[in-house]
């Protein structure tokens, strides 16, 4: 194992946090672009890809990671600005760095036969790097998100655009992370007060939530933005991808990624499972985290023989 991937002690002013103990994973880091991009590696044989969205990190995945990680490869990333990778000020936070990143990390960890599992922004940047790395990708999982451009931008994410006050409430307050905690479940009751704090923990003080902004930015609400065009063509080629399974768990009371964004997944992948959770949000495998698991083993399971012919897992 090389310099860049050695093991590498959390940073000490979370090493005691309580939420620490939901989420037990040796840290890993791999330098890019000359920050420290972290990611989570436990476990061996096909590996399992977790890409988290904006505001969460890869904490998301650690019901999954540890629920996995005896039967697969369980790989979960951190996006630079996000969890506890750098986070720069001055840094190219858009779709196409990010999903660079990631190919990068595939390419550096040599993963092969991958099951990509993807949520919210997770979803633009997982599947972009796939289509960089079509032989690589195996199975795909998607979990309320989107792969085209926006067909609508709720209005409390538009006012978290806003010149100046928008900046200002999600730095300096960090309203977005925090209204996140009560607009993206469905019953916040289910999630404990732990898991809670873990889900905003990196995202501490202006700087570690300008990624936040950033990727709010990012959004694009007409096709002048520069990352329409992306989204757009993400939309075009992904059929490319749509002979290898898929699995769609929807949380059904997500505001944000609503069922006509699930309707326009099943579109593209017309031969998709899909399960609808009727009272679950848009943290999914926060409110539903052992149907999630379920219905993920299943598919697994069910979908194993398929990839005999596909690529051999190294490791």
């Amino acid at each position: 194992m090389n310099a860049a991937t050695s093991r590498i002690s959390s940073p000490s002013p979370t090493a005691s946090e309580p939420w620490r103990s939901l989420y037990p994973f040796e840290s890993r880091w791999l330098e890019t672009g000359g920050q420290r991009y972290h990611f989570v590696d436990e476990g061996r044989g096909i590996p399992l890809l977790f890409v988290h969205g904006n505001p969460t990190w890869s904490f998301l995945w650690r019901n999954l990671i540890r629920d996995f990680r005896d039967q697969f490869r369980t790989v979960a990333v951190d996006h630079i600005g996000c969890g506890l990778s750098d986070k720069p000020l001055e840094y190219d936070y858009s779709l196409t760095q990010h999903s660079a990143n990631l190919v990068q990390l595939i390419d550096h960890l040599d993963l092969r036969n991958i099951t990509l599992v993807v949520h919210d922004w997770g979803g633009p940047i997982g599947t972009w790097a796939a289509l960089q790395r079509p032989e690589r990708i195996a199975r795909l999982v998607f979990l309320n998100t989107g792969t085209f451009p926006p067909p609508y931008i709720p209005w409390r994410i538009r006012v978290c655009r806003l010149p100046v006050v928008g900046q200002w409430a999600v730095q300096r307050h960090n309203l977005f992370a925090r209204a996140a905690q009560w607009m993206a479940l469905h019953n916040r009751q289910l999630v404990t007060s732990q898991a809670l704090a873990g889900l905003i923990a990196p995202y501490d003080s202006w700087q570690h939530r300008v990624a936040i902004h950033r990727f709010v930015m990012d959004i694009p609400a007409s096709p002048r933005h520069r990352t329409w065009q992306q989204l757009l063509q993400l939309e075009q080629q992904l059929p490319s991808l749509s002979d290898r399974p898929a699995l769609c768990v929807w949380g059904m009371r997500d505001w944000c990624f609503r069922p006509d964004c699930l309707q326009k997944l099943i579109d593209i992948f017309p031969r998709a499972r899909v399960h609808r959770l009727p009272q679950a949000g848009h943290w999914v495998t926060e409110e539903a985290p052992d149907r999630v698991r379920l219905i993920m083993n299943t598919f697994l399971t069910q979908t194993d023989l398929a990839q005999t012919n596909r690529l051999e897992p190294h490791g």
